[in-house]
């Protein structure tokens, strides 16, 4: 039991000191190697015809984009 505090202790002390570092750094958390757009694709699916409710956000988020520039 000993050992399960100890460690349980030692990850309460790394996740705080990370969040001490973000919250002082104030970056935002990125990823290090480009994502997605690194190995070419255009979206997140692939795919050559999406299904209906990927179909739906798009046009959501299309309209939202058409709204933003007006």
């Amino acid at each position: 039991m000993q050992t399960f505090i100890m460690v349980f202790a030692l990850f309460i002390i790394v996740v705080l000191a990370m969040a001490v570092g973000y919250i002082v750094q104030r970056k935002t958390i990125s990823g290090s190697c480009g994502g997605i757009g690194a190995l070419g694709m255009e979206k997140a699916c692939d795919c050559d015809e999406p299904c209906d409710k990927r179909k739906d956000r798009m046009k959501k988020e299309q309209a939202w984009k058409e709204n933003q520039i007006h």
